[in-house]
């Protein structure tokens, strides 16, 4: 009597973890009319007619630049695998170099100068990272510290003396630079800014929001959107971005296919001190026109977080550095009383949230973001308006919120911060 065999059956494999999600178009477009929606609604129920206005988003255009053109920074040098926390350090150099060659000369030259003295800053990191190895926070760090004694001893000794000091020049600011020309679409601005003082629900809201996207905007925003359009071909649509991308992903693997791994390091993080340069280069020349101490305002940071939310990809970048942007630009405009009507809209997306983490069980977190939505609740009830000190606060809560909130979505170059050696996979 034989034994019947029989093969076994293939062991059922495991759910395979879906890659790192991507915003396609079609979604990027929901998240955008919904959020339009939502800032619709709370502009109805509270009667904060700026939050939607020309003003405000051409204030937020100009806010989101310098954090953006930061954020590009950090994008270049983490997808080659190098972390560049010194971003902060190369905006002040931008800002600097700006001013001081800007009130000089011509305000463009003072914008090649910006990006050169935040050039000098990336390769002074790529120097103490790439060829010396030291650890990329150290080293960031120090850039920061090194930038900003750095510009606050030339300061006093460039801008407190001779023609700098008659001009308006101090120990702590430049004199002033001319202004960078500025492009407004004719006919089409003040189309929108009529129906926008309508207030109708969604048109009127939509109606700013592009009104402030045609009037008055800084020749500079327009590069700033070219470079972000030239930053996504180049890196993913380019043998030369593919190889840059490579070395943050596998060094060694693309050693070993013949990719000059420290040459495409050196190229990301001088080019991320030249992006974060010409954000402070725009701080210096189209913000304020002139140098300050303190200018920067930690901006060089939140551009970091604006890339880390934006999953290291130039589209999600430019969100999240619109919505720091929209932050910033809503407490220098308009202090407490808009900042109050948005604790609303904090509200509905937190309660949003709990029910989204409840769906997901996970429900320590869902009963979390429902007691901070019961908290501003309260908070928006009980009050009128908001402190000073929380409006001043506003970007940097916000950049900590949306961090928490789009955490675990994120999926960072596998080799970013790693030290590389030449050979170490022989």
């Amino acid at each position: 009597m034989s034994t019947a065999t029989s093969t076994p059956a293939p062991k059922k494999q495991g759910p395979v973890k879906a890659a790192a999600s991507r915003l396609t178009f079609p979604m990027v477009l929901l998240i955008i009319a919904g959020a339009l929606v939502a800032l619709s609604a709370v502009r109805a129920v509270t009667g904060a007619q700026d939050i939607t206005a020309a003003g405000q988003i051409g204030a937020a255009l100009s806010m989101a630049v310098p954090i953006g053109l930061a954020g590009l920074g950090g994008l270049w040098a983490e997808r080659a695998g190098v972390v560049n926390i010194g971003l902060e350090g190369m905006m002040i150099l931008g800002t600097f170099f700006g001013a001081w060659a800007g009130w000089q000369t011509s305000p463009w030259i003072g914008v090649l100068a910006g990006v050169v003295g935040g050039m000098l800053g990336g390769l002074l990191h790529a120097v103490a990272t790439v060829t010396f190895g030291v650890d990329h926070i150290i080293s960031g760090i120090a850039i920061n510290i090194l930038a900003l004694g750095f510009t606050t001893y030339f300061a006093k000794l460039w801008f407190n003396t001779g023609e700098a000091a008659a001009k308006g020049g101090s120990p702590k600011q430049s004199p002033p630079a001319e202004s960078i020309d500025t492009v407004t679409v004719p006919g089409l601005s003040d189309w929108l800014s009529s129906i926008e003082k309508h207030h109708w629900f969604f048109v009127s809201d939509l109606a700013g929001i592009l009104g402030g996207l045609v009037t008055k905007v800084s020749l500079l925003t327009i590069v700033a959107v070219l470079l972000f359009a030239l930053t996504f071909w180049v890196l993913w649509k380019t043998s030369f971005g593919l190889r840059l991308r490579s070395c943050g992903e596998n060094p060694i693997a693309a050693e070993s296919l013949g990719v000059n791994v420290y040459k495409y390091k050196y190229i990301a993080v001088i080019v991320s001190g030249g992006m974060a340069g010409l954000g402070g280069a725009f701080l210096s020349l189209v913000t304020s026109h002139i140098y300050n101490e303190g200018q920067t305002g930690g901006r060089g940071y939140i551009g970091l977080a604006a890339m880390i939310f934006g999953n290291w990809r130039p589209g999600g970048l430019a969100m999240g550095a619109g919505l720091f942007g929209f932050a910033d630009a809503l407490q220098l405009r308009n202090g407490g009383s808009s900042v109050h009507a948005l604790l609303l809209l904090l509200v509905v997306l937190l309660a949003g949230v709990a029910l989204w983490k409840a769906y997901k069980k996970a429900y320590i977190a869902a009963a979390v973001s429902a007691v901070i939505a019961a908290g501003m609740l309260v908070w928006y009830l009980g009050t009128d308006t908001v402190p000073t000190e929380f409006v001043s606060a506003t970007p940097y809560v916000v950049t900590l919120l949306v961090l928490s909130l789009s955490a675990q979505r994120l999926r960072m170059p596998k080799a970013d911060g790693m030290r590389y050696r030449k050979g170490q996979g022989k």
